[in-house]
This record gives C-alpha cells, sequence and structure tokens, in this order.
C-alpha cells in the first residue's frame, strides 16, 4: 500500500478522546469558537491540530460565556492515532498559552459525547466580601463591600433546590427552551481559612442563560437585606419575570468546577 494510501487508512480510523481542561476565562470570548475573538474551543483545536497533524472538532460540554472560568471542564475529539494516555496533556500543553491546561486525558468509546453524556455539573460563584478588593484574586472572583449575612443566604438558597420554573433567573436574549430545571444542591458558605471570600455552589442537570449569575446576584440581594427567601419561592413558581429577581453578577465571578458522568472518571 502507497503511503497516501496508508495515510487515508490511519486518518479514517478515529479515536475518541475525553479531555479535562482547566482554564482562566478572563481573556477568552467563552468557550465556543466566535469570530469576535479567541475562544477555547478553537485554541483547543488549534492545539490538537499541531499534535496530531490534522483540524479535529471539539465538541465541549458546557458553552461557558465570555470571563467564566473552569477547572473541570470537559470535551472530546476524535483523532487520527493513539497516544498514550498520560502523554496527550504534556504534548497538549507544549503548545497552549498558561491561561489553558489539559489536566488529564482519557480514550473513550465512539459513543461518548461531553455534553449529551453529562449527568449534571457544579458551579461556583465567589464573592470578595470586604472593605476593598483583593488586586491578586480580582480576576476569579467578584466585589461586594458591607456585610453580608451568609447564614440568610444559605438559607434561602435551599429554595432553589429541586425542580422549579427558573424563567426570573434567565437573561434576556437566552434560547428560547424550556424553563424548568433541577437543582440537586445550592449552598452558601464562607471559604475555609478566608473568611472574606463567600461562595455559591450549584449543582443541577442543566442551567439556562446566566442562570447561575442571576442566582448568585439574588442571593446577594438577600445577604444585603434587599430580598427573602419566601420572595425567591414566589419567583420559582413560573410567575416571577426578570426584574424582580437579583442583578447578574459580572463573569469573573463564576468557574464550572466539576461535570459529571456515569461513564467517566479522572
Amino acid at each position: 500500500m502507497s503511503e497516501e494510501g496508508e495515510g487515508r487508512t490511519a486518518a479514517e480510523k478515529n479515536i475518541r478522546i475525553a479531555l479535562l481542561t482547566e482554564y482562566d476565562g478572563t481573556d477568552f470570548v467563552g468557550f465556543q469558537r466566535q469570530d469576535n475573538g479567541r475562544s477555547v474551543q478553537q485554541t483547543l483545536e488549534e492545539a490538537v491540530e499541531k499534535v496530531y497533524g490534522r483540524f479535529c472538532r471539539i465538541y465541549g460540554c458546557s458553552r461557558t460565556d465570555s470571563g467564566v472560568h473552569a477547572r473541570g471542564h470537559v470535551s472530546h475529539v476524535d483523532v487520527p492515532f493513539s497516544i498514550p494516555e498520560e502523554k496527550i496533556p504534556l504534548a497538549l500543553n507544549a503548545v497552549l498559552d498558561d491561561d489553558l491546561v489539559v489536566l488529564a486525558a482519557k480514550e473513550m468509546t465512539g459513543d461518548f459525547h461531553a455534553r449529551f453524556n453529562s449527568k449534571g455539573k457544579r458551579y461556583c460563584y465567589r464573592v470578595r466580601n470586604a472593605k476593598v478588593p483583593s488586586a491578586i484574586d480580582r480576576r476569579t472572583e467578584a466585589f461586594v463591600p458591607g456585610i453580608l449575612d451568609v447564614e440568610a443566604m444559605d438559607d434561602a438558597a435551599k429554595a432553589f433546590i429541586g425542580t422549579h420554573d427558573f424563567s426570573a433567573f434567565r437573561a434576556q436574549g437566552g434560547p428560547d427552551i424550556t424553563p424548568v430545571r433541577t437543582m440537586k444542591d445550592v449552598y452558601v458558605r464562607r471559604a475555609e481559612g478566608d473568611p472574606d471570600l463567600i461562595e455559591i455552589t450549584v449543582i443541577g442537570e442543566s442551567f439556562l442563560y446566566n442562570m447561575v449569575r442571576i442566582m448568585a446576584g439574588t442571593l446577594v440581594y438577600v445577604g444585603q437585606g434587599k430580598m427573602t427567601k419566601t420572595e425567591i419561592e414566589k419567583l420559582l413558581t413560573g410567575e416571577g419575570v426578570r426584574k424582580e429577581a437579583g442583578k447578574t453578577m459580572p463573569a469573573k465571578g463564576l468557574t464550572l468546577e466539576e461535570v459529571f458522568y456515569d461513564d467517566l472518571t479522572w
């Protein structure tokens, strides 16, 4: 067989790889490839092309917005030949900028899909609640001065748990899809070892456009005494409107921490 024929055969024999990535979203326009700037998807695709010698489409578990970060984003890609799993991160990181890192890689069956196989996600929204903001952590947390009542925030967060109509917690201009979503857990804590840092953790099956950031803004209002748990419960009946919920918090405070699968562990 000619070298040309061997090349075609190798290219046709794709191997599906799942990639676990971490990135600082500050300088990205989001995960999804766009015409108006640098995206995580495009950057990963360019790195994969350099390592494997041909363009390979990346499919992500979530289209994180511009400025949103990730510690455990999962994507998958079909590549033309096998590299030992432990060496894939080394090869890709050698050609990636330092704000995007491949933490791990794993060969999967051909029916694995990073988005459609996902069973849920865990997000964390971080709020610096102090007299002055942090210079070092300014890219990964929002700043809210004044005293926030974390106990009230945590109690109000329980209203989100379960299956509800989140119409009031969806940004205008988002996709026209069902607003009903199921939250497995929502809680608010001060970070261990850093009492000025408040962490709002949200675990759910799926999310609407800007939903977690609006939930975080609503809980901040509770902490400021501007809203109550009862008002949140009323908003979740389907009769609430966006302007009745809290503000949309800045993207920089939000991090995708973990994605859950039945058929993938790292």
